[in-house]
């Protein structure tokens, strides 16, 4: 096949495309869960929000959800123990997505937390590209 149609020269953009997606995504986990970790109120309303969702124990779930997308966020900006940070990334949004489901809602609602789930199973099976601080302490991809 022509490399042409292969798009082969695109290979080159590979590192800046990777490094956009974790600067991206890192910056929405974080802003995402910042009103929760600055205010006892936004917390107890994810609690809340939880336990509508018949979470268990969603005092404790919420901060272990909030805390855990804040680490991953600040991990996935420098691209730093970025494969870890996928995993508990696909883990915490594929606990999201079995709560949206269980609690009856359909397709659409659960695309945001799903699509996390493959985004978080893609760091961790290839890294955070050549751009990262792993690159630079691991010499991983």
């Amino acid at each position: 096949m022509p490399a042409l149609l292969r798009l082969e020269f695109l290979d080159p953009l590979r590192p800046f495309a990777w490094l956009a997606l974790r600067l991206y995504l890192g910056w929405f986990l974080i802003v995402g869960v910042w009103d929760n970790v600055t205010s006892v109120a936004r917390m107890e309303e994810f609690e809340g929000f939880l336990r509508n969702l018949n979470c268990p124990m969603p005092e404790i779930a919420g901060p272990v959800s909030v805390y855990a997308q804040l680490a991953i966020g600040v991990s996935l900006i420098p691209g730093l123990l970025t494969r870890a940070a996928g995993l508990v990334l696909a883990f915490n949004f594929l606990v999201a997505v079995a709560l949206f489901m269980g609690a009856g809602l359909g397709e659409r609602d659960i695309y945001d937390p799903a699509i996390l789930v493959f985004v978080g199973a893609l760091l961790a099976t290839t890294g955070a590209g050549a751009l990262s601080v792993d690159r630079l302490l691991l010499d991983r991809k």
